[in-house]
């Protein structure tokens, strides 16, 4: 909602933001008048006239291109002075994504929202929770020598997020967990002591780790989500295979942070619920049963 401020006022501060952001530029007052295409004793009757009067919408947009400013900080509808475009590209951004996560980008955003709450819907299963078995058994057919590094920067993420004072909460569709326990769809062919030995760790850190780190399972057919990791209330960021999607204003970290948290409040399996749920998947691929 716009408030309605006097013409006077309104005036008044159009003078003195005109005046700010003719300063910041470090333009002359000539230099800007070429740039609007008026007289110099325009430019100077903007800057100084006492008047309730505002210039036309041409010479106040004019203005604002020329310095570099939005039309609507100059007329007091806006706080930012920054350009749309600027405001877009300093809230949206899009960085290339590797195969594995060895990108230090991911570790500074972590970083960043050190203390924050950070909540996650991974592609597949967590990377920084894997077993160097199943990490090797992921990349190293891609990634050939460095697949360590992939290995060796998932257990320095899981490092960093013992010591960590943020929560993580992560969501995984049921489907995810049970695929990978019974070696179907992206996990055909992955050997049966492999998929124990990570149904143990996953139960080991569930255990050792909880509150600070809570799994929540939810039924993908009922509640769906792209994958996308919110760092507190500072980013959000998706996942689209080859690239990340990261966005900083407020109202869609909010709208992100709500349909995350809507994941847990339906989810099937809780937190708490999960380390049974492990135990029962690993006795029922150890006995070679078709459900848990």
């Amino acid at each position: 909602m716009i408030e309605n401020i006097d013409k006077r006022v309104r005036a008044e501060q159009f003078r003195q933001r005109l005046n700010r952001a003719l300063s910041d530029s470090g333009l002359s007052q000539s230099a800007l008048a070429r740039a609007v295409g008026v007289d110099r004793s325009t430019i100077s009757q903007l800057l100084t006239d006492e008047g309730a009067r505002l210039p036309n919408a041409h010479v106040v947009g004019a203005c604002a291109g020329a310095l570099g400013v939005s039309a609507d900080w100059l007329l007091s509808l806006s706080d930012r002075p920054e350009s749309a475009a600027e405001l877009l590209a300093s809230s949206l951004s899009l960085t290339e994504a590797p195969r594995a996560l060895v990108d230090e980008r991911i570790f500074d955003w972590h970083q960043e929202a050190e203390g924050y709450k950070i909540r996650h819907v991974p592609a597949a299963l967590p990377d920084m929770l894997k077993t160097r078995a199943l990490l090797e058994w992921e990349y190293s057919p891609h990634l050939g020598r460095t697949a360590d590094q992939a290995i060796g920067a998932s257990e320095d993420r899981l490092t960093w997020m013992r010591q960590s004072p943020s929560d993580y909460e992560i969501a995984l569709p049921l489907y995810e967990l049970d695929s990978f326990a019974h070696g179907v769809g992206y996990y055909e062919g992955l050997p049966l002591e492999v998929r124990l030995e990570q149904l143990a760790q996953f139960e080991r850190l569930c255990e050792q780790l909880y509150p600070r780190l809570r799994i929540y399972l939810f039924d993908a057919k009922r509640l769906y989500s792209s994958p996308i990791t919110i760092f507190g209330p500072l980013l959000c960021v998706f996942y689209a295979g080859t690239h990340y999607l990261a966005f900083r204003d407020k109202e869609r970290i909010a709208t992100f942070t709500s349909h995350f948290d809507n994941l847990v409040r339906e989810a099937d399996i809780t937190a708490r619920q999960l380390p049974g749920r492990l135990r029962a998947l690993r006795a029922a691929i150890s006995s070679g049963s078709a459900k848990p």
